[in-house]
């Protein structure tokens, strides 16, 4: 006898109904709340200090020795110190400095054993021009801080509770600088790959914790007067919605941002197998390679070698607000310069994947938009979107980031948006499909347990 059309929905209804009404799971709900409020702390003071020393480091010291701008060479003992700093982390530290960035956002939570290890590499080597974000070492803390609190609540025992109160614990802390609770937990959603009632429990404790994290982040930051160094554009092109131009030009160039973004990680899958042996000496030589790409770009542009050091949001602020300061010739070698940094910097150093890329993005649609009929606007918004979707496999958590960021232009871009990150999303999976036939990356080796 067949069973009633509505009877499957009535137990999903039923089944999380008792989940969300369960003493347990209440407790979590209250526990998320609380936890939002350190992890919001400990990444503005992580952002904080990282601003600091990166201002201290590419400003600062510059005037001190008597330049307005760092010089073409300042790059290269930046970097090779952070090379220096980064090898002893990553060959002796527990979690090996965190994850690798080649590997994206995913993996398993870093636990309070690998936790010191994540927060030094990023410290200590992202302010000296290192190409990568601050989102995973972010992450980091947020799971870290989150598993540390269950152990010391006596509830470490608890598998799915752990697992659940260390995805709110990461998406609280990266929501603090990917503008606010909804891009975090669009970015949850996708790649979560749940659905139903197993997916509302596993969100509705990261909104909570994302929610009250970013109102403390925000709060503090308005009090204290720190810079928090969240991805943002305060300025943006004049508004100009799209045309037949816009698309016209707009799809290929998403699909060579696509390309680009690819070939880049494939260079960092390559730099992984390389510093599996000899990992010290060639973490110091990766970062001296990446110190030498960020030296050419000054060479050859002759514009600050911060441009292309560093994750890229101050640049990609200054490219937003003044689109026609820059030659073609300037974004080509940015784009080929940082690009070339960030594939080497994924498979050797320690950071995120995703600012440097939305960078990389964002200068490969503007060296575009001189064709006929292509706008600085859209090929800016269409760049954002088309990166991020080619570095996260997410294309609708890249729309999203790319409607925020483009705030009030976002509206009349939406479907530029969408179908460039649809179509950056196809090209990459094309792009990286024989080298996944190939066998793939092997895994990184072990240097200590992550938690």
């Amino acid at each position: 006898m067949t069973a009633p059309a509505n009877a499957v929905p009535d137990r999903a209804e039923r089944s999380l109904r008792q989940t969300l009404l369960s003493p347990g799971y209440r407790r979590l709900l209250l526990l998320c709340v609380l936890l939002g409020v350190p992890v919001a702390l400990a990444c503005f003071f992580f952002v904080g200090f990282q601003h600091e020393l990166q201002h201290w480091v590419w400003t600062s010291l510059p005037e001190a020795a008597g330049y307005d701008t760092p010089p073409w060479w300042w790059p290269l003992p930046a970097l090779v110190l952070a090379g220096l700093v980064l090898a002893p982390i990553v060959t002796r530290m527990p979690g090996g400095g965190g994850h690798l960035p080649v590997n994206g956002l995913g993996g398993a939570p870093v636990g309070p054993r690998a936790l010191p290890g994540a927060v030094l590499a990023a410290l200590a080597t992202l302010p000296l021009g290192v190409v990568l974000g601050p989102e995973a070492p972010l992450m980091a803390v947020g799971s870290g801080l989150a598993l540390l609190a269950v152990r010391r609540a006596g509830a470490g025992g608890d598998q799915r509770a752990s697992a659940i109160l260390a995805t709110a614990g990461s998406t609280a802390a990266i929501s603090t600088i990917l503008g606010g609770p909804i891009a975090a937990a669009v970015l949850l959603i996708e790649g979560a790959g749940l659905a139903g009632t197993q997916l509302v429990a596993l969100l509705l404790p990261c909104l909570l914790a994302s929610a009250t994290g970013a109102l403390v982040f925000t709060g503090f930051g308005q009090w204290t007067g720190l810079h928090i160094g969240a991805l943002a554009l305060p300025d943006l092109p004049p508004q100009a919605g799209p045309d037949a131009g816009d698309f016209l030009w707009g799809l290929p160039t998403a699909a060579l941002i696509a390309v680009l973004i690819t070939l880049a990680r494939g260079l960092g899958r390559r730099t992984v197998t390389w510093t599996r042996r000899h990992t010290a000496v060639r973490t110091v030589a990766c970062a001296t390679a990446v110190g030498v790409c960020v030296a050419a770009y000054a060479l050859i542009t002759g514009r600050s070698p911060a441009e292309a050091a560093l994750s890229g949001q101050a640049t990609l602020a200054q490219l937003a607000a003044h689109p026609h300061a820059w030659s073609v010739g300037a974004l080509v070698a940015l784009v080929a310069c940082k690009g070339l940094a960030w594939g080497i910097a994924l498979g050797a150093l320690r950071g995120g994947p995703i600012f440097p890329s939305v960078l990389l993005g964002a200068a490969t649609a503007l060296a575009c938009s001189g064709l006929p009929g292509f706008g600085a606007t859209p090929a800016l918004a269409l760049g954002i979107a088309a990166a991020a979707a080619a570095v996260t496999g997410l294309p609708l958590a890249s729309s999203v980031l790319a409607v925020l960021l483009m705030g009030r232009d976002s509206h009349e871009q939406m479907p530029l948006i969408v179908m460039a990150s649809v179509v950056s999303f196809v090209v990459a999976q094309l792009v990286r499909r024989p080298r996944q036939e190939a066998g793939g990356t092997p895994p990184a080796p072990e240097t200590g347990a992550a938690r």
